[in-house]
């Protein structure tokens, strides 16, 4: 399921050729997809939805192994019981699978923090002259740890485990096994019911099971999909309201440049000399000697949003030059402290000076 909300983005951004969706708006919304994947895997992997699957898990296993001991004396036709315990093979491989990532990750975690601890103690003990590399050396550090979204995706990036192809095979065998299985009950037809109705009932209610978190799995998806590309800022929303900062601090945030949006209107583009069609004027705010940027009409908008700079709202403009509404973008830094279109990392920049990550 890992590139369904990728490909939703990209799968509208070729089959929609409207303003609206322009270039940046796609690029922003797959890079939101990919926030929100990174954020799903780790969920999938935290301790309470672990022990919910192999409890799951586990109890299918049980009831299987209650029906298999209870229906000793049925002869079905077709071969349900090696069905049954093929079902129950898959289960186990799952649950040892499932506790060997949680594992893994557990471990890269530890490793993760030990590091940052590390760096900041390399920061404490440096000496004037070397301070300045020790924060940097120290700042990679706390970077790698200080999201643990972004260190499990840099983590999958790192190597897929030998747990992840097992779980990959597994998958793909369950998409066989579960034709077979409805095969030998389809052909069994109604003598299967009479004859061995406790072996009959139990893959009936094992094939139904599997249907419906396929239909579920694949309907929320798309609803996900389909949110991320037609509602972002209300995603962005909801992951600022339930989730732990993991990006830039509000500090970190106000220290940004902050800028007011006035609309050009036709007669002041004549008055100022303005060649190029302008939307309006970006003046920055709380400063001296303020900076004006003139935007183009098709900049003049959110890519976020998807809506058009009103006059006299409030403009975030990020390190890399790229700007958004306060309102849209400080919640997503807040989540993820880095640029939503070009994944600059406004934190690095902030330590360092203007640097690419």
């Amino acid at each position: 399921r890992r590139q369904r909300l990728l490909q939703a983005a990209r799968f509208l951004r070729q089959a929609s050729g409207r303003r609206m969706m322009r270039e940046p708006s796609v690029v922003v919304r797959e890079t939101a997809a990919e926030q929100l994947e990174e954020r799903q895997s780790d969920w999938a992997y935290s301790k309470p939805v672990v022990i919910l699957d192999i409890v799951w898990n586990f109890a299918f296993v049980v009831v299987a192994a209650t029906a298999l001991f209870l229906s000793m004396n049925e002869s079905p036709e077709m071969p349900l019981r090696l069905w049954i315990a093929g079902y129950v093979l898959q289960c186990v491989l799952h649950m040892v699978c499932v506790c060997f990532e949680y594992r893994r990750r557990r471990r890269y975690q530890r490793s993760s923090s030990s590091n940052a601890v590390a760096g900041s103690d390399r920061i404490g003990g440096a000496s004037s002259g070397n301070l300045s590399s020790a924060s940097r050396e120290g700042s990679r550090s706390v970077s790698v740890s200080g999201s643990s979204y972004v260190s499990l995706a840099q983590f999958d990036e790192e190597g897929t485990s030998v747990a992840k192809h097992l779980e990959s095979a597994n998958t793909m065998f369950s998409f066989i096994w579960w034709i077979i299985g409805f095969y030998w009950v389809s052909a069994g037809g109604q003598a299967l019911s009479e004859d061995s109705p406790q072996l009959y009932w139990l893959c009936i209610i094992f094939l139904g099971f599997d249907v419906f978190f396929v239909v579920f799995c694949v309907a929320l998806a798309c609803i996900i999909g389909i949110a991320v590309c037609c509602c972002l800022p209300c995603i962005i929303a909801l992951l600022y309201a339930v989730a732990d900062q993991e990006g830039a601090s509000k500090e970190d945030i106000e220290q940004l440049s902050k800028f007011k949006f006035r609309r050009v209107e036709s007669n002041e583009k004549q008055t100022d000399n303005i060649q190029e069609p302008a939307g309006g004027i970006m003046t920055e705010c709380r400063a001296d000697s303020p900076i004006e940027h003139v935007l183009a009409e098709e900049d003049a908008e959110c890519c976020i949003c998807l809506s058009s700079y009103d006059d006299g709202v409030e403009l975030r403009e990020l390190p890399c030059g790229h700007h958004f509404h306060c309102a849209c973008v400080d919640k997503w830094l807040y989540i993820n402290a880095t640029c939503p279109l070009c994944k600059y990392n406004i934190l690095k920049s902030s330590n360092f000076g203007p640097e690419e990550v």
